[in-house]
């Protein structure tokens, strides 16, 4: 390394600089809660939309899918035209489309909202990342720069059940995704005053054939994970399928081959960035799944409101934020290897403790076992987030956190997907609708929620009846889908400790 460079990279961030990370620490928290606020709002959103249960899990995890099909485009993208370039013009298509979310009349309104937030989200996304990789040049400082990020990220996962709790209290559904525009507000004020422009100086071709094979690649086989999950896997499912693998071998054997390629394949090679990958996608795999079934068990088989619910996920909130400053130092101490493995170690202990919730249940059996998968989420994501964009050259920090980013959001849709369908497929077969109409036990079949409204309705013992087996069939649903949790983070702490055996300590 030249004396130059060796200047630059040592370069100690100015107060400009740290104010110009609260300004994309706005951003990064936006993304996060509304990735998870929804997760509170379904009970008062299926009352007024009447979605299916199809579209139901299309409303919660469209964002995250959307998001993950195009992040790793956009960060490219953004490496390109300008990583505050692209921030400001995702800012304001996230602020238009969160207006028409607010405002939706209809099951099928929302979800369009949903993708549009996912398109303009993933502008956001590797913009962030990559211009605290230009902006901190001090290995420490950056450090601690991307500590903050990831409690912002865990902290605003975390906290969306708590903000919408608060906002449902006193507001209409919609409201949750009315928060976001006078933060965008303030963001484009601020942007051009606080965060330095970025770029690859020498880009090379934006790959375009690579970045729509990357869409054929995730849409099908998205598609096809959720109407598995859902409905069970048939036959019509396989050509889907087909084609998404067809398109992802196509995908990676072209990353392989061009010159300026959207995703550096042979970074996979090395042990800490596969490993990183796995570890982003699996803490927010569980993270989102406990969210997701967690706050429907606190509202409509507890019977708290939608804000005495997000109190109770504050520890999970508090817990996530403090591992995520702290990875820093733990990564010092303890080294990459075992701070990686004690990250999924605690997920899994969380997700164990899970397991002793029963129907007539204790709130802080839900908050203890939140809490303890909210130290390991926070303490895996910051780590990871940081190893990522080490590996790469600061010019492809935003192409590098394009794909960590993307291993996130595709967490969240499939902790929603896969854990939240076991927990529906455990429902539908347990919950008793005899004695009710076709149509009743259609709605009391279709969501838990649907169970809560057609009890209140009939008020009658079958349907008395019909809500206790419900309450009960969700709870097993809940049992099974966090001991499949704790198996999986399990066996991945023993993966971890296995591929970076022989990486030094500080590696």
């Amino acid at each position: 390394m030249s004396a130059q460079a060796q200047q630059v990279d040592s370069r100690r961030a100015t107060g400009r600089d740290w104010l110009g990370l609260t300004v994309l620490c706005g951003a990064v928290l936006l993304i996060a809660i509304d990735g998870t606020v929804l997760d509170l709002a379904v009970p008062s959103m299926s009352k007024d939309l009447e979605p299916s249960s199809t579209q139901l899990l299309w409303i919660i995890d469209i964002y995250s899918f959307v998001l993950a099909a195009l992040l790793v485009t956009m960060g490219v993208l953004s490496d390109r035209v300008g990583r505050r370039k692209l921030l400001m013009i995702g800012a304001a298509g996230f602020g238009l489309a969160s207006i028409f979310a607010a405002f939706s009349t209809t099951p099928e309104m929302l979800i369009a909202a949903r993708v549009l937030l996912g398109v303009f989200g993933a502008t956001l996304m590797p913009s962030t990342l990559g211009l605290i990789r230009s902006m901190f040049h001090d290995s420490r400082q950056r450090a601690t720069a991307i500590g903050v990020w990831g409690a912002m990220w865990g902290g605003g996962a975390a906290g969306g059940p708590l903000v919408g709790g608060w906002l449902l209290e006193h507001f209409w559904w919609g409201s949750v995704f009315l928060i976001n525009v006078p933060v965008l507000i303030v963001m484009l004020i601020l942007a051009p005053f606080l965060i330095p422009e970025s770029r690859d100086p020498n880009p090379g071709r934006l790959d375009a054939i690579g970045a729509a094979l990357s869409i054929v690649m995730m849409v099908p086989l998205v598609y096809a994970l959720k109407e598995g999950a859902i409905n069970g896997p048939t036959w019509s499912l396989v050509p889907i399928v087909a084609l998404g693998v067809v398109a992802g071998w196509l995908f990676f054997r072209r990353q392989r081959r061009i010159k300026d390629p959207l995703i550096d394949v042979t970074l996979f090679s090395k042990p800490i960035f596969t490993t990183a990958i796995l570890i982003n996608l699996l803490c927010v795999f569980g993270l989102a799944g406990v969210l997701f079934f967690g706050t429907q068990y606190l509202q409509m088989v507890l019977g708290y409101s939608p804000l005495q619910a997000g109190l109770i996920a504050v520890p999970g909130t508090a817990a996530s934020m403090l591992t995520a400053l702290a990875a820093g130092w733990v990564a010092r101490k303890w080294g990459n290897r075992w701070a990686l493995a004690g990250s999924m170690l605690f997920a899994a202990i969380g997700a164990l403790i899970l397991l002793a919730l029963r129907v007539e249940g204790d709130a802080l059996i839900f908050a203890i076992g939140f809490g303890i998968i909210g130290l390991g989420s926070g303490l895996g994501l910051t780590l990871t987030s940081a190893l990522v964009v080490d590996v790469v050259e600061p010019e492809r920090a935003g192409a590098a956190s394009g794909m960590s980013e993307t291993s996130y959001e595709l967490g969240i849709a499939s902790g929603v997907a896969v854990l939240g369908s076991v927990v529906m497929a455990f429902y539908r077969g347990g919950i008793d609708v005899g004695g009710l109409s076709g149509a009743d036990a259609d709605a009391a079949q279709a969501t838990l929620g649907g169970a809560v409204h057609v009890a209140h309705d009939l008020a009658s013992p079958a349907g008395d009846a019909m809500f206790v087996s419900a309450q009960a069939a969700f709870v097993n649903g809940m049992h099974f889908a966090a001991g499949a949790t704790a198996a999986l983070m399990l066996i991945t702490t023993g993966v971890v400790l296995v591929l970076l055996r022989n990486h030094p300590r500080n590696q």
